[in-house]
């Protein structure tokens, strides 16, 4: 399950997972991000990844369509909450695959660490 909460900075699309997550999870996550690109024109990621079970395959399907179609050229940074030693090193490696994303990782202690990380940029409306 994706559920969207509210960490205070307008141009950020903020989440947090639990369980396994749904094709309609992501639809709607996906939707909301193309909604706030086309407010900004820069974009922040703050997910919160507290447990997590599995991901449906039609889920991954979506993503891609929505990279195709939107692309990630509008992210300037991610902050990836999590205790999960295996996802943290997933984050550094997207770190290094994604050079123009500045993408941090923080343990779920770490929440306003991660808020001031993504304060950092500043959002910019679209003419």
């Amino acid at each position: 399950m994706i559920k969207a909460i509210d960490i205070g900075i307008p141009n950020s699309l903020a989440f947090r997972v639990s369980d396994s997550i749904t094709e309609s999870d992501v639809s709607e996550t996906l939707a909301q991000a193309k909604l706030l690109g086309e407010k900004y024109k820069r974009i922040t990621i703050y997910e919160e990844i507290e447990s997590f079970k599995g991901l449906e395959f039609s889920a991954v399907l979506e993503k891609l369509k929505y990279l195709v179609n939107v692309g990630i050229s509008n992210i300037s940074a991610a902050a990836i909450l999590t205790d999960k030693q295996w996802l943290q090193k997933i984050v550094k490696a997207e770190d290094k695959i994604f050079r123009n994303i500045d993408i941090q990782c923080f343990s779920l202690e770490q929440r306003d660490e991660a808020v001031q990380f993504l304060n950092r940029y500043r959002p910019e409306k679209l003419d």
